[in-house]
């Protein structure tokens, strides 16, 4: 097992789901701001079925969606965490996977809308940190601004078909629930 002596952050299965946060967490991740990883047999199933449910036939394009995310983050499969998730203690017993990912995974912080699913006094235990998507995302852009924004940019200009304007991005930024991004890139349209 690789370990990263760059920040790194376990992706909840709930911030990969929507495809515009899935995009900007991969893209900022392989502009190597901080090193992603999840698991493929809990996090990775558990998106990939949600949405299957949610738009039937889809298969390809999310198997698709899933290899580019390996492909662009070779290192992002944390294995052999299983052993850990019984011995665990979170409000939502079917969130233990995670944090025993976010150990085995020597990560930072565990990214997720699920907040309270999290308590700070058993993620202090491990030295792990709890991040919203707006927070992450926010941060990223106040550590590494060039860096950051050029992910960004670079992300806004893949997405052709239709293609997006950056004041539209921002605005999409808002509606899925990164105001406090949003806010910050609405200063800064000129770069993304």
């Amino acid at each position: 097992m690789a370990v990263s002596a760059r920040y790194t952050a376990i992706l909840d299965a709930c911030v990969l789901y929507p495809r515009l946060l899935r995009d900007v967490l991969i893209s900022l991740a392989h502009a190597d701001l901080y090193t992603a990883r999840w698991t493929e047999e809990e996090i990775e199933k558990e998106w990939t079925v949600a949405l299957l449910e949610n738009k039937p036939g889809s298969e390809l394009r999310i198997a698709h969606a899933v290899e580019q995310m390996r492909t662009a983050i070779p290192d992002c499969l944390v294995v052999d965490y299983e052993s850990l998730t019984e011995t665990l203690d979170l409000p939502d017993a079917n969130d233990r996977h995670v944090l025993a990912a976010a150990i085995r995974g020597n990560a930072d912080a565990i990214v997720s809308f699920n907040t309270k699913d999290f308590p700070s006094k058993v993620l202090d235990k491990f030295d792990i940190e709890l991040q919203t998507p707006d927070q992450f995302v926010l941060n990223q852009l106040m550590l590494h601004p060039p860096r950051a924004l050029g992910a960004i940019k670079k992300m806004r200009l893949r997405w052709e078909r239709p293609e997006i304007s950056a004041t539209d991005m921002v605005s999409l930024f808002e509606k899925r629930q990164l105001a406090q991004t949003a806010a910050h890139l609405r200063d800064v349209l000129e770069l993304i």
